[in-house]
């Protein structure tokens, strides 16, 4: 029962927890992000240091360690007799999931901002408020070329609109939880703010590399 729910949310952290911006770097350059551009891990880094093949790839593999989680384990969890129903067991994975990879255990407890494994478990929870999120996401690059303001008024495009498309409303816990991931994608981007106030935040070249 609990105990699986547990486990599930366990193996999720896990999933979310790898650093697969660490991994593409060294495997495929030799190189460690953690010491280039930001020194974040975040597929955003990758692409600004490693260029767009490799950030990419690192984006794909951030989605899928929130989307995997949250499609397959909740199933582990309910067949083991977990009480509190299908929409609580994801919701518990999806945040573990995300938890891994802010603060992943494989890189000393510092990972990325969390904004690709959330959408991953969005996308997974909620298609629609995944596909606003993305189109708020790539309007905002677009114009701004700032994929910190991208991140940040995407995530709260998706929360709104979890408010309107989850069953429940404001009421709904999938609500409760887009409110909580995104409060922590602005959170995690509080220096960003900063230097965009100041005039100093990089804008994001489709090229890779830096630009001012």
């Amino acid at each position: 029962m609990l105990a699986a729910l547990l486990l599930c949310v366990a193996i999720a952290y896990l999933s979310g927890s790898l650093p697969w911006g660490l991994w593409v770097g060294r495997l495929a350059r030799g190189v460690d992000v953690r010491a280039m551009g930001s020194g974040n891990l975040g597929a955003t880094n990758v692409y600004r240091s490693l260029g767009p093949a490799l950030g990419i790839l690192t984006l794909f593999l951030d989605i899928a360690k929130g989307a995997l989680p949250v499609w397959l384990l909740p199933h582990a969890a309910i067949a083991a007799g977990f009480p509190g129903g299908p929409e609580w067991c994801r919701l518990a994975v999806g945040f573990g999931a995300v938890a891994g990879h802010v603060w992943t255990f494989l890189a000393g407890f510092k990972g990325g901002k969390g904004v690709a494994t959330s959408a991953g478990v969005l996308l997974a929870l909620a298609p629609a408020a995944f596909g606003i999120f993305a189109l708020v996401f790539l309007l905002v690059v677009a114009v701004t070329r700032y994929i910190s303001l991208g991140s940040t008024l995407g995530a709260a495009a998706f929360a709104v609109a979890l408010a309107f498309l989850a069953p429940g409303g404001l009421r709904s816990p999938t609500f409760l939880l887009g409110l909580l991931l995104a409060l922590l994608v602005v959170f995690r981007h509080v220096d960003n703010f900063r230097r965009l106030l100041r005039g100093e935040e990089r804008r994001f070249s489709f090229r890779g590399g830096r630009t001012s």
